[in-house]
């Protein structure tokens, strides 16, 4: 039987996974900004910037906790093809519902000042992916999980 992780392992496998999340949410929206409306055109920009900072956030964090912080990968696949404004509307929602689930992840493992931190992270991500669909979820960060369980 493997033996279980320390919780200050479990905490930088989460927030590495979180910072993987963010580098992943960079790249998306740069294909969201190059898609969207005109009117959203904005949007996408200050959330690109939101998740820039606090990719750079986690990296210092994770070097604080001992850690290498991953790197961004050249590329990333893309859910689906993003081809009109309301493909990038629906790729940012699901950008946002991915890094929630990853920051949900490190509210769990992490405590202290770590723990408020990704719990703000969680929060900006569901308030920007309910803007981004028009409506919220109920418990954001796990909807991801739910659908999952759901088509598996």
């Amino acid at each position: 039987m493997k033996p279980e992780p320390s919780p200050a392992n479990r905490a930088l496998e989460a927030a590495q996974s979180a910072l993987a999340a963010e580098h992943a949410a960079a790249y998306g929206y740069g294909v969201v900004g190059a898609r969207a409306s005109s009117a959203r055109s904005a949007e996408a920009r200050e959330a690109h910037g939101g998740h820039l900072s606090r990719r750079d956030a986690l990296a210092r964090t994770v070097r604080e906790m001992g850690g290498s912080p991953r790197p961004a990968e050249a590329a990333y696949a893309l859910p689906f093809e993003v081809r009109t404004p309301a493909d990038a509307e629906a790729l940012a929602a699901e950008i946002e519902d991915r890094v929630a689930g990853a920051y949900s992840d490190l509210v769990r493992a992490a405590d202290g000042r770590l723990r408020r931190e990704a719990a703000d992270a969680l929060s900006a991500s569901a308030v920007r992916a309910a803007r981004w669909r028009g409506v919220g979820v109920a418990f954001p960060g796990l909807t991801e999980r739910g659908e999952r369980a759901r088509t598996s």
